[in-house]
C-alpha cells in the first residue's frame, strides 16, 4: 500500500502523522510512503530523516493525496483537504465529527473511509488512541489557565497555588477521566485548593485513596456543578461521550454569575464544548470574554507542544496504521471490532451512530461494508 502524508495545515498546527520511525515501520511491512515535503520540519523532523527511512518526498499535499492508499493525519482535514480526497481513500485521523457538519457532509461526498482516532476503543474499554492527547491537554489546560487567571491577560490577578498567607485559587475540573486526572495532577503540584466532579463514583474513589485530603471530589449534579462552578477561580472542562457532542454541562446562566476574571479551559471543544458559551478558538487568538468570563477554547491544544505530542501520538497509532496497510481496511476491521469503532464514515456513508444521531443522518452498521 502506499501511505501519504501531508503536513498539518490547521492554524498552528505542528504536528505530524507520522515520525520517521513510523515511516521505517511500514516500510519494513513493505508498503511505500509519500511525505510531504517539510511536514515534520517545525518540529525538527527533517526530510533528510524521512528520506533516511527511506521514505519518497513529495512537493506539495496534491501530490500525497493523488497517490496515496491511504492518508495519516493529526487533525481533521480542513476543507481544501477533503476536496482532494476520493471514493475509497483510506483517511486515518482525528476527525471529531459530532460538532462539524460542514466536515462531514464532505468526507460523504467524498466517498472515502475514514477512520477517527478517537473512537477507537481498547481491549479492556477505554480509548488508547485519544488518551496521549488526552493526557497532554490535560496537562496543558491547567497551564493555559493559570496564565489566564494573570490581570494583563484579562483573569482575576490570582496565582495558582497562592502564597504563605494568601488563600490559593480554587480549580475545579469536570470529569475524572484522562483529562481530568492529568489535570488533577498538575493543578495539585502547583499548590491549587482542587474539586473534581464525576459520575462514577468508583474513579471519584479511586482518586481519593492517592490524593487524599489534597482534594475534594463531588458526585456530579446539576446543583453540585453549579456551586462548584460558582466558587471556582478556573473551571477545566474534560468530559467526554465517544464520539458524540460533549453534554452542556455549565449553562449561560452559570457563566454570568461567577467571579469576574475567572477562567475556563474548554477542554472538550473538540467535541462542541462543556459550557454553554463555548465556541472553537486556534492558538493565534486562544480567547473570549462572556460576562467578565474568560474562554480558552483552542480546539487543537495539543499542537503547543507538538513535539512531545507527535511522539505521543505515534506510540498509539502505528499499530493500526500497520494494520489498515498490511490487511486492507476491510479485514482490519473484520478481524479487530476495536478498530472498527473508529469507522465513522465509509463510501458516503455515515458508520458511527452516535455522529448519525448528532447529525441527523441515517446509521449504517459498519458490518455491512464489510464483507
Amino acid at each position: 500500500m502506499l501511505i501519504g502524508l501531508p503536513k498539518e495545515i490547521k492554524n498552528n498546527e505542528y504536528r505530524v502523522g507520522l515520525t520517521p520511525a513510523s515511516v521505517r515501520e511500514l516500510i519494513h511491512h513493505g508498503h511505500q510512503v509519500l511525505v510531504q515535503s517539510g511536514a515534520g520540519a517545525d518540529i525538527g523532523l527533517s526530510d533528510d530523516q524521512y528520506q533516511a527511512a527511506d521514505a519518497t518526498l513529495a512537493q506539495d499535499a496534491a501530490q500525497v493525496f493523488a497517490a496515496a492508499d491511504m492518508i495519516v493525519k493529526v487533525k481533521e482535514p480542513q476543507p481544501a483537504e477533503c476536496v482532494m480526497l476520493r471514493q475509497g481513500q483510506i483517511l486515518y485521523t482525528y476527525l471529531h465529527l459530532a460538532p462539524d457538519p460542514e466536515q462531514t457532509a464532505a468526507l460523504i461526498k467524498s466517498g472515502a473511509v475514514c477512520i477517527a482516532y478517537e473512537t477507537i476503543t481498547g481491549p479492556g474499554g477505554g480509548l488508547p488512541l485519544l488518551a496521549p492527547m488526552s493526557e497532554v491537554a490535560g496537562r496543558m489546560a491547567v497551564q493555559a489557565g493559570a496564565a489566564h487567571l494573570e490581570k494583563s491577560k484579562g483573569g482575576r490577578g490570582v496565582l495558582l497555588g497562592g502564597v504563605p498567607g494568601v488563600s490559593a485559587a480554587h480549580v475545579v475540573i469536570l470529569g475524572a477521566g484522562v483529562v481530568g486526572t492529568n489535570a488533577l495532577q498538575v493543578a495539585v503540584g502547583m499548590g491549587a485548593r482542587v474539586t473534581v466532579l464525576d459520575k462514577n463514583v468508583d474513579r471519584l474513589r479511586a482518586l481519593d485513596l492517592v490524593f487524599g485530603n489534597r482534594i475534594s471530589t463531588l458526585y456530579s449534579t446539576a446543583h453540585s456543578v453549579e456551586a462548584a462552578v460558582l466558587d471556582a477561580d478556573l473551571v477545566i472542562g474534560g468530559v467526554l461521550i465517544p464520539g458524540a457532542a460533549a453534554p452542556k454541562l455549565v449553562t449561560r446562566s452559570m457563566v454570568s454569575r461567577m467571579k469576574p476574571g475567572a477562567v475556563v479551559v474548554d477542554v472538550a471543544i473538540d467535541q462542541g464544548g462543556c459550557f454553554e458559551t463555548s465556541h472553537a478558538t486556534t492558538h493565534a487568538e486562544p480567547t473570549f470574554v462572556v460576562d467578565g468570563v474568560v474562554h480558552y477554547c483552542v480546539t487543537n491544544m495539543p499542537g503547543a507542544v507538538a513535539r512531545t505530542s507527535t511522539f505521543a501520538l505515534n506510540n498509539a497509532t502505528i499499530g493500526h496504521a500497520l494494520a489498515l496497510a498490511d490487511k486492507g481496511w476491510q479485514q482490519a476491521l473484520r478481524d479487530n471490532p476495536n478498530l472498527k469503532n473508529g469507522l465513522n464514515v465509509a463510501n458516503g456513508q455515515v458508520t458511527y451512530e452516535a455522529v448519525a444521531n448528532a447529525l441527523g443522518y441515517a446509521y449504517i452498521n459498519p458490518d455491512t461494508l464489510l464483507g
